[in-house]
């Protein structure tokens, strides 16, 4: 649609901005109807100087609830996602963060002020995005029959 140096002639943007109208129009019915659940931009940590990336597991203090634990690491920007999970581990962090001194800056404030006990933390060498969760068909060995069903049609 532009034209090459940079330059764009008039009917070139008219149809762009038509384009671009359309689409938006699109993905608001799309968002009203619960389709898009929303919008994000994939930002590479790095370029914004956050070169060490971690998982930091975390068991919670007897007094801590995963609600106060959640409240308190609102607080860190390093904090990009935090799962509560079962297991011997109440959450796992990942985090990005500047350097060394700020991955043990985010795990004191995860000791001290934010209610854990223990955590075990690991530096990321490496990751990939395999894939977001599409729709599946349901199947008769992903819903099984409920027993008193399946006695019925024996």
């Amino acid at each position: 649609m532009i034209r090459s140096k940079g330059e764009a002639g008039t009917g070139n943007i008219v149809e762009a901005v038509r384009h671009l109208r359309s689409i938006t129009g699109d993905m608001r019915k799309l968002t009203q109807a619960g389709v898009i659940r929303g919008v994000r931009a994939v930002v590479d940590p790095a370029a914004l100087g956050l070169t060490i990336e971690a998982q930091i597991d975390v068991k919670l203090r007897p007094t801590t609830t995963a609600d106060a634990f959640e409240t308190a690491i609102r607080q860190l920007p390093q904090v990009l996602t935090a799962s509560l999970l079962t297991g011997s581990f109440d959450f796992s962090l990942s985090v990005v963060c500047t350097d060394r001194a700020d991955l043990a800056a985010v795990t004191e404030f995860i000791r001290d002020k934010a209610g854990a006990q223990e955590t075990y933390s690991r530096i990321v060498l490496r990751s990939i995005r395999v894939g977001e969760p599409a729709p599946r068909e349901p199947s008769a060995e992903s819903h099984p029959a409920p027993a008193a069903a399946r006695r019925r049609t024996r």
